[in-house]
């Protein structure tokens, strides 16, 4: 896989690829949104708390189906409380550890349920 940032194209405002190119006979999978909330069905308290939960989730699903952080190449997130954009890059960069990845960040009115205010859906390629 292999980030693209062209010089031609305005510079990502943060830490995320404009594009991300793999091999077309390689392994995806295509992770659905996941929401800030534990195994044990507890809705974590609070805009980062659920961020940081909804990217746990994303990667204990990359280690289910044998994917690392590393193979992620698309994200994206849907926030219902509006600008937020500073304090999701924030945890998106403190957990994705410098992986670069092609990302959409979305506000939205609602999710499923008023308690939930992210929700991030993932796709990942293994060559």
């Amino acid at each position: 896989m292999r980030a693209i940032n062209p010089d031609t194209v305005v510079k990502p405002a943060s830490n995320y690829a404009q594009a991300v190119i793999h091999a077309a006979g390689a392994e995806r999978i295509v992770i659905a949104g996941q929401l800030g909330v534990q195994p044990d069905g507890t809705v974590m308290e609070g805009l980062e708390a659920q961020m940081e939960q909804a990217w746990r989730n994303v990667f204990s699903i990359l280690d289910a189906g044998g994917f690392e952080k590393q193979h992620l190449v698309k994200a994206t997130i849907f926030v219902t409380l509006p600008g937020q954009v500073a304090v999701y890059r924030a945890v998106r960069d403190r957990m994705m550890e410098g992986h670069l990845c092609a990302n959409t960040y979305v506000e939205i009115s609602a999710l499923a349920a008023p308690q939930f205010l992210v929700e991030i859906e993932a796709e990942a390629v293994r060559e």
